[in-house]
């Protein structure tokens, strides 16, 4: 396998949006073969006979504390070490671009272990605080004290495949989640309904496909096919070094863990004022939210390097190109998306049960939770772009804006209006507002800073 050949994507050269595409689109693949990890979970625990309303509703309550263990992949790999990466290789400075690698390496593995002691200790009063009930908690039990085993797995494998797209390899990248959602498609239904394992069979499942993905990173990225390698020698951690790649790493960590934020809020709020049905029918929108943003964040991914690249290198007509390209992609797919929920929500809600009430009150929230799409393309194209140019602190606001400022106060207050309707409201409103603030601010900041690069050159 050392001797395949293996395509990269040379960001200086050809049409801009031929670049996007040739990374976006394996990219895409993989994130949705990654998103099957989870999905192909909820989908055969969501039909157990018999309990498979109450199994989904607990797989849910763990959703919190799973996107906040992600979102430490993010602070040290995709949003953090990795551009940072590119634009080292960018200026031609591969030393430094191997220590960001290796620094952002070591920081996913020891994050890694104290994450899984900490979700083993504390996983009951995180749950209960998240909206467990006494019927839901043993099922999201059972499920989150094995995934947290894995967690060194998880950051590992997302962390540090991001190190692979940014050098270019997205055939490679997408190959990383291949492997391991091929493992999990064909080890759930074996371990969940064969052997009678139920919610601990789909963990096992994850865990096991999470950790040969893993192997599978660390096998490219240390062989003689990888660019630029890991190696035990830029292991060698520098305050100032992890510094950077956690100041430019925040803002996805912290759209992980707002994500989190929101999670936990719309579970305590679903339950309030709905009980254990409303927090299943979160458990079914997020899971279709999952589904239509996971090609806008391959867009974003593949914009990325294009982005970081080209910004390293100065110049700034291909990186203001590769920004409005990346927004016209995401326009077109997030208004085709928004209009696909619209005219079906019932079978998107018949995927993750056959409980008929529920998919008839998930039916109904779909349609208000998704009003309002179209507008995640100025969200993704604003603040991806920040992070892409190293800009962290604009990332870091709008990360928190949208979110913290707008979702978190909004599903508290608005069903005291709305009802339960309430709680779905106010991601529509955040999307318009949150997006279009994010754009604008970034046309503003970002636009003169660019054709001051095109004036020099």
């Amino acid at each position: 396998m050392r001797d395949m050949k293996i395509h990269q994507t040379d960001f200086s050269k050809g049409s801009v949006g031929s670049c996007i595409l040739r990374v976006s689109l394996p990219l895409i693949v993989a994130e949705i073969v990654n998103l099957l990890y989870s999905m192909v979970d909820r989908i055969y625990i969501g039909h157990i006979p018999g309990e498979g309303s109450l199994a989904l509703t607990g797989l849910g309550l763990c959703f919190p504390i799973i996107s906040l263990i992600s979102a430490f992949a993010r602070l040290y790999g995709f949003n953090g070490g990795a551009p940072l990466c590119a634009m080292a290789r960018g200026r031609g400075d591969e030393e430094e671009a191997g220590y960001v690698m290796g620094n952002s390496f070591l920081l996913c593995l020891l994050t890694g272990i104290v994450l899984t002691v900490a979700t083993l200790v504390f996983n009951k009063p995180l749950l209960y605080a998240f909206g467990a009930s006494d019927q839901t908690y043993p099922y999201a039990r059972d499920y989150l004290s094995i995934y947290s085993a894995g967690s060194v797995f998880v950051l590992v494998t997302l962390g540090m495949n991001a190190f692979i797209n940014s050098q270019g390899f997205a055939s490679v990248g997408m190959t990383t989640v291949l492997i391991g959602a091929v493992l999990n498609i064909v080890l759930d239904p074996l371990l969940i309904f064969v052997l009678g394992m139920g919610v601990r069979g789909a963990a096992v499942a994850t865990v096991v496909s999470q950790a040969c993905s893993a192997l599978f990173v660390l096998w490219f990225l240390t062989g003689k096919n990888a660019e630029l390698k890991l190696s035990f020698r830029h292991m060698r951690l520098k305050k100032s070094r992890c510094l950077k790649i956690v100041a430019l790493g925040t803002s996805g960590f912290t759209m992980g863990a707002t994500n989190s934020i929101v999670q936990l809020v719309c579970n305590k709020a679903a339950f309030i004022w709905g009980g254990d049905l409303y927090v299943g029918v979160m458990t079914i929108l997020n899971s279709v939210r999952e589904i239509f943003s996971t090609p806008i964040n391959g867009i974003g991914s593949g914009a990325s390097p294009v982005l970081s690249f080209n910004y390293g290198r100065g110049d700034g007509r291909r990186v203001r190109k590769a920004g409005d390209v990346m927004l016209l992609f995401v326009l077109l797919y997030s208004a085709a998306a928004w209009l696909l929920v619209f005219v079906f929500p019932h079978g998107m809600a018949m995927l993750f049960t056959r409980d008929g009430t529920m998919i008839e009150a998930a039916s109904g929230a779909l349609r208000i939770y998704f009003f309002g799409f179209v507008f995640m393309a100025f969200q993704t194209s604003g603040q991806q772009t920040f992070v892409s140019l190293g800009k962290a602190r604009q990332a870091i606001f709008f990360s928190l804006f949208r979110k913290v400022v707008i979702v978190v106060p909004l599903t508290i207050l608005l069903p005291y209006v709305f009802g339960i309707d309430g709680v779905m409201l106010a991601e529509p409103i955040s999307n318009v507002v949150g997006g279009l603030a994010a754009y604008l601010t970034m046309r503003h900041i970002v636009m003169p800073e660019l054709r001051s690069m095109e004036h020099d050159a």
